[in-house]
């Protein structure tokens, strides 16, 4: 159960998935991760109580009694490898014969959940051609490792490598250590923020100096969804970088994602727009902002 849905995958029928006021008990005597309102995650099966729209979690020294209202995520703890693994897959493009321009967009992401823990890659490109030449990149790639807390907070460490043509910088490294808390979490949207510390090491493009930079970092990034079919996604992420050994600069990163699913709940298509801002780019940049906008269609696995 994931953001007011269950969902059940079966190989006779299917996949199917209920919102969860339909639901009055549960009862499975499989091991899951269950995540409450209050940010408390607890471990164990399901035993049906008498009380409607209640349930009963077994653990290995205790039971208790919560509201089905209460429960925003239940996981199964799979001992498989490949089924605790997700990811979305996503490819867009887009071409003028008046200009002889073309775009290519390819994004993704693929996570691996275990006990309170959660592993993560994604990457994002696109890459713009005139003629047969590239004109534009920009790329970023990161893996990151995140750890549940209590009191709906975790921690998040990530390791990334990018590159952006338009504003100078030809390949940069960071490691970012932040602080994740909830705001809102219900059957219709997530609100969270973070904040930490960015290190990085910037190349420039030409003959521009190789830096070494501390910035600190704060993210607000808001997911709204509808989960019943046809599926609806706006996912919208803005980031804002202050650096202190670059006393001046700063930075801002803004992504959005809306989407709706097609054919089936696996496919979907929507738009994928970005806008990076630098307020000291490197001397070789052809501006201190950056942004597109493509259609995609994507592909999520499990």
């Amino acid at each position: 159960m994931t953001y007011g849905v269950v969902t059940w995958k079966m190989d006779g029928m299917g996949t199917i998935s209920l919102e969860e006021p339909k639901i009055n008990t549960i009862i499975s005597s499989k091991t899951f991760e269950i995540k409450l309102k209050d940010g408390k995650l607890h471990f164990g099966s399901f035993k049906a109580s008498k009380e409607k729209r209640t349930v009963i979690i077994v653990m290995k020294n205790e039971k208790m009694t919560v509201d089905i209202n209460d429960i925003v995520e239940v996981y199964p703890i799979k001992n498989s490898f490949f089924q605790r693994l997700s990811g979305k897959v996503s490819l867009g493009a887009n071409y003028s014969k008046a200009s002889n321009v073309a775009t290519l967009a390819f994004s993704g992401n693929f996570g691996y959940i275990k006990e309170k823990s959660t592993y993560g890659i994604t990457w994002d490109t696109n890459d713009t051609y005139q003629g047969d030449t590239l004109s534009s990149q920009n790329s970023q790639y990161t893996l990151a490792w995140q750890r549940a807390l209590n009191k709906s907070w975790y921690s998040d460490v990530a390791a990334g490598v990018s590159k952006n043509t338009q504003l100078g910088t030809d390949l940069r490294w960071t490691l970012n250590l932040t602080g994740i808390k909830d705001i809102v979490y219900d059957d219709w949207n997530r609100l969270f923020v973070a904040a930490g510390v960015s290190l990085a090491r910037e190349i420039p493009i030409g003959d521009g100096k190789i830096t070494n930079d501390l910035a600190g970092i704060f993210q607000i990034k808001w997911k709204v969804y509808k989960l019943t079919s046809p599926k609806v996604w706006v996912d919208a992420d803005l980031s804002y970088l202050p650096y202190f050994t670059d006393w001046g600069r700063n930075r801002v990163q803004v992504t959005v994602n809306p989407s709706v699913s097609i054919f089936s709940n696996n496919f979907t298509v929507g738009l994928s727009f970005y806008y990076n801002y630098d307020s000291k780019p490197s001397v070789d940049a052809t501006s201190d902002n950056d942004y597109g906008l493509n259609l995609q269609l994507a592909y999520s696995y499990n």
